[in-house]
């Protein structure tokens, strides 16, 4: 937008501020009263609540928590009942097939079985047994056994490191989801800035080219009376004319570009339609940015806090070293201590059987150890050699990330401070040129000047404008991209997500 400088940039100004309150009330008028003017926090709220990108991404913390109780389950006891029946023949060439012994078994258990976080196995419960057969000529034979049963292993399976990485991975990738969540809407927030700020701009450039274009018109205007009182020749008038044709042509690719980026900006709050030529979206025009002073060395210690690139990193860090100390520990023979201990029963009469082993008639107790040895340890070897080399890559790539933080945050600081110049270089830059083209229009009207010299300072001075609002529009996403380095988005924008 042009400010005043001097006496004959004001009727420029005045010009400018007019054809843009028209504008306005001709939009106004346009527009249905139940439209909404879209202010750039609304629009911010908009895509929080209906941005596509935000509802797939809100779906990953779910699934990861999931995942994190099916951890859980892993170490939740469980009723187990069985029940068989089986049934030996005895062969034997001599004897006939209807003399051949059999022997006929029942089977009966109810335990509560379960895994301990240290690779305990465990099973609580009481069994029976009923053999009979022509040994006993089918006589009932009750073998009952109430009491414990566990396995507990002292090499490989042994310990919290072997048997909860699984776990500790699952609440890792818990916490990379949310990151992941986070990044989503700090995204989707940055984007919906710069699609706003895109947006101000392109339509800053469409009014600077309809002004441009109304200057030309005027000056042909100008042009045509004079070349009918024989002042100036049909070359000036044709000249001026070639310029309102070609300022027409670039008022359509503004227009162009103005209704495609409306689109994008609809993308990102949740719309659905997207007309090739709809009604306009109502903004608010946004101000210029507050100056801002930034301390990029005490901001990068901020960004390691808050960035969810990093965090995530740091969490796959984790997950790394949790699969290597698994791996190490499956390097490790199988050496696993087993026992029971209880009472039993023994009688033709279940029942009786049974009261024998809840009145602890018979002790009943077993200990051995189960050893396993694989012959070459090449899968074993082989896991856990990439497991370590996978924990160094990713701690490498930590340190690279941090490396690119550090560049990433000195060059957003950068830009702050260098945006800022920009503006106040291009507003002075402005001032002075709108001086430039009265001069030349004052010179013009004397007689002393030249119709190319005038279009010339028209065009300098679309131009100019144009490099105005593109530095106020830089310097307002310049702010929007330091926050999201230093990963601050939410924070500045009072964004809470649910946990």
């Amino acid at each position: 937008m042009p400010f005043p400088a001097a006496s004959a940039s004001v009727r420029f100004n005045s010009r400018s501020k007019l054809l843009g309150s028209v504008a306005l009330t001709c939009f106004l008028l346009l527009t249905p009263a139940f439209a909404e003017v879209l202010t750039l926090d609304r629009a911010i709220q908009l895509a929080l609540e209906h941005n596509q990108r935000i509802r797939v991404s809100a779906y990953g913390p779910q699934i990861a928590r999931a995942n994190v109780l099916a951890e859980y389950g892993r170490f939740d006891p469980a009723i187990v009942f069985n029940r068989s029946y089986g049934e030996v023949e005895t062969p034997g060439a001599l004897l006939p097939l209807a003399k051949r012994p059999l022997t006929q078994t029942d089977d009966y258990s109810l335990s509560l079985d379960g895994l301990a976080p240290w690779g305990l196995s465990y099973s609580l419960g009481t069994t029976a047994e009923n053999q009979r057969g022509t040994f006993n000529s089918f006589g009932d034979n009750y073998a009952t056994f109430g009491g414990v049963t566990v396995t507990q292993p002292l090499l490989r399976g042994f310990g919290f490191g072997a048997n909860l990485a699984g776990l500790r991975i699952a609440k890792a990738n818990r916490g990379i989801s949310d990151w992941q969540h986070k990044q989503t809407v700090m995204d989707t927030i940055t984007n919906v800035i710069f699609a706003y700020n895109n947006l101000q701009q392109a339509r800053d450039n469409l009014r600077i080219a309809r002004l441009s274009r109304d200057l030309a018109s005027q000056l042909f205007g100008e042009n045509q009376k004079r070349n009918r009182v024989g002042s100036i020749a049909d070359a000036d008038v044709t000249q001026a004319r070639a310029r309102v044709a070609t300022r027409e042509e670039s008022i359509l690719v503004f227009e162009r570009n103005v209704h495609d980026l409306e689109n994008q900006l609809r993308l990102l709050i949740g719309e659905d339609k997207f007309a090739v030529d709809g009604a306009p979206l109502a903004i608010v025009e946004l101000p210029p940015a507050a100056a801002m002073t930034v301390d990029a060395a005490a901001d990068l210690r901020v960004a390691y806090e808050l960035r969810p690139d990093y965090q995530s990193q740091r969490l796959g860090v984790k997950i790394n070293r949790a699969s290597q100390a698994f791996a190490q520990n499956q390097l490790l023979p199988r050496l696993d201590f087993v026992g029971s201990y209880g009472y039993g029963g023994l009688d033709p009469n279940f029942h009786t059987a049974r009261t024998q082993v809840r009145t602890e008639d018979a002790r009943v107790y077993s200990v051995g150890m189960q050893v396993r040895i694989p012959l070459t340890f090449s899968e074993g070897r082989g896991r856990a050699r990439a497991a370590r080399l996978t924990t160094k890559q990713s701690e490498a790539d930590l340190v690279r990330l941090e490396e690119d933080i550090a560049v990433s945050v000195a060059a957003a600081a950068g830009q702050i401070a260098t945006t800022q110049q920009r503006v106040a270089a291009a507003r002075e830059a402005l001032d002075l040129q709108q001086r430039v083209l009265s001069d030349e229009q004052k010179k013009f009207k004397a007689g002393s000047g030249d119709t190319r010299f005038v279009l010339q300072e028209q065009e300098q001075l679309a131009i100019v404008e144009s490099s105005y609002v593109r530095a106020l529009a830089d310097q307002r996403r310049a702010h929007a991209n330091y926050d999201s380095v230093i990963g601050r988005t939410l924070e500045r924008y009072r964004v809470t997500l649910p946990k």
